[in-house]
């Protein structure tokens, strides 16, 4: 569709106007020049029924207010302009959101997380060569890849690890599906969010008993961390190293929200399945294209060597390494298009007039396949890079 009609066009998903942009110069002004007027996103039937009614940062049609309010206090008080989550009936502050939860720096104080997880998982394979007796060995790497993901998620969010240990393989098992559940039913398509008076009909097809189901089952792994902090606060026990996304999250919102359960569930969520998908597909593809694997080891061996693990802080000297994750991330996007957004207000884009209301999906499948712009890797793989 977007070959014969061009960098952006609109038709209706039901009673919903849609366009989709299919050009990085669109996208480009959609999200700088016009991001006021897309900084909200529609509501759905997933938001109300599994997002605590949209209050989750990533259902929320108010997250705009923050990321507005945050732009609007670098640039008048130095952060002390607050701004109010309509839906969760918190205020708070934009610029300690940002700086403190989603920065640089958090990253950073959380790196031992990455780095822990990282020996845990390279140990693990090595294990599992040596018991079979130094012999090339079969591995679904699907799986070690979400163990991995998973781990390093949970335990910067919640400083829990649950997933390829014993001790937890009950809760790792119940927090899979039910967060497994939770991006499938978040994914598909509803009845309802097209053409609102036929959402009967998600209730005939079972979803709406299954997205209710799965958010209790998720409010349920979520307390038991929020439970857990809890009493850690209570004893003690808790120290400065130990800090995660949830004790800063605590310490901003006052413990739990509304509903019984803090609301940064999608920060988790939101990045171990993409991280799997990446990481995946950059591995079959370096396993199709030998060469350029062998070309991988060779920078790593000559700018990291032999005898040391690649830290964080070497990733800015493997530039090669750095091209063969952009690469897969333009083959094998994480999804094929964007989250939805909604336009607040009438607008216009690449000379087009956006009524309020219509919703926007960015074509992310099709941007870094343009043959305007990568004329020779129109269909290539990282062999032909």
């Amino acid at each position: 569709m977007a070959d014969k009609y061009g960098p952006i066009f609109c038709f209706h998903i039901g009673l919903r106007k849609t366009s989709v942009v299919s050009s990085w110069e669109v996208a480009k002004e959609c999200f700088t020049t016009m991001d006021k007027a897309f900084a909200t996103q529609p509501r759905s039937l997933a938001g109300k029924l599994m997002g605590y009614d949209h209050a989750m940062f990533g259902f929320s049609p108010c997250r705009a207010y923050c990321d507005v309010g945050s732009r609007a206090a670098r640039s008048t008080h130095e952060g002390q302009m607050v701004a109010k989550f309509v839906d969760i009936g918190e205020i708070q502050t934009c610029d300690e959101c940002s700086v403190e939860l989603f920065s640089s720096h958090q990253l950073e104080l959380l790196n031992h997380v990455r780095d822990s997880e990282v020996k845990l998982f390279i140990k693990e394979l090595y294990r599992q060569w040596i018991q079979n007796g130094d012999r090339p060995l079969l591995v679904e790497m699907k799986e070690k890849c979400w163990h991995l993901a998973a781990n390093v998620m949970v335990s910067t969010v919640a400083g829990e690890r649950y997933f390829g240990t014993v001790t937890n393989d009950y809760e790792s098992r119940q927090c899979r599906k039910a967060l497994g559940d939770f991006l499938y039913l978040s994914g598909i398509f509803m009845v309802s969010d097209a053409i609102p008076f036929l959402g009967w009909l998600d209730t005939v097809r079972g979803y709406t008993a299954k997205m209710k189901r799965t958010a209790r089952e998720v409010d349920q792994v979520l307390g038991s961390w929020v439970e857990e902090h809890g009493w850690k606060r209570v004893f003690g026990s808790m120290n400065e190293a130990d800090q995660d996304f949830e004790c800063f999250w605590s310490h901003i919102t006052g413990s739990k929200d509304q509903h019984g359960c803090n609301v940064d569930v999608d920060s988790y969520i939101g990045g171990f399945d993409s991280t799997v998908i990446t990481l995946t597909s950059a591995l079959s593809l370096l396993m199709n294209n030998p060469s350029t694997l062998k070309r991988a080891q060779d920078e790593l061996d000559i700018k990291v060597g032999k005898h040391r693990k690649v830290d964080e802080s070497d990733i800015k000297n493997l530039v090669y390494l750095q091209a063969i994750i952009k690469e897969t991330l333009r083959l094998y996007p994480a999804a094929p298009l964007s989250v939805p957004r909604e336009a607040m207000e009438d607008c216009n884009v690449a000379g087009f007039h956006i009524q309020a209301g219509t919703r926007l999906l960015v074509n992310l499948w099709k941007l870094p396949r343009d043959s305007e712009i990568w004329p020779d890797l129109w269909s290539s793989n990282l062999g032909g890079s």
